[in-house]
């Protein structure tokens, strides 16, 4: 999987928040609000299915678009680089995160997750 230029990204959230066989015309709608060209929007999406992200099929006179990438599949994998590449470890952007200054609940949402992900165990 690769990281998604945000116009991209923009396209895929369009998609999983219609789900699949999504017409066309639904995601020019959705993406109103951008600005963008349909010509712009065929460039998107035909970058998309070229990546594997999205599949296409022609039905009538439109075509219907599916994402075959879930959304959570990609955030954790965007996550992964994002921490990668600007942190290096997981405990770094925790450790920065905590000198922009995480309050009491922060903390405790943090630690709550923590034990979730390790099976209960206590790490206070």
């Amino acid at each position: 999987m690769k990281r998604l230029p945000d116009t991209e990204l923009e396209v895929m959230k369009a998609l999983w928040t219609s789900g699949p066989g999504t017409p066309r015309a639904q995601l020019d709608q959705i993406l109103a609000p951008f600005g963008w060209s349909p010509n712009t929007i065929n460039t998107y999406l035909t970058r998309l299915v070229a990546k594997g992200f999205v599949s296409v099929r022609r039905e009538g006179r439109g075509n219907l678009y599916t994402p075959l990438i879930l959304r959570d599949d990609y955030q954790a994998f965007d996550s992964r680089a994002v921490v990668s590449r600007l942190y290096g470890s997981p405990r770094n952007f925790v450790a920065a995160l905590a000198r922009e200054g995480l309050d009491r609940r922060d903390l405790d949402e943090l630690q709550a997750l923590l034990n979730e992900l390790s099976g209960g165990r206590d790490h206070g």
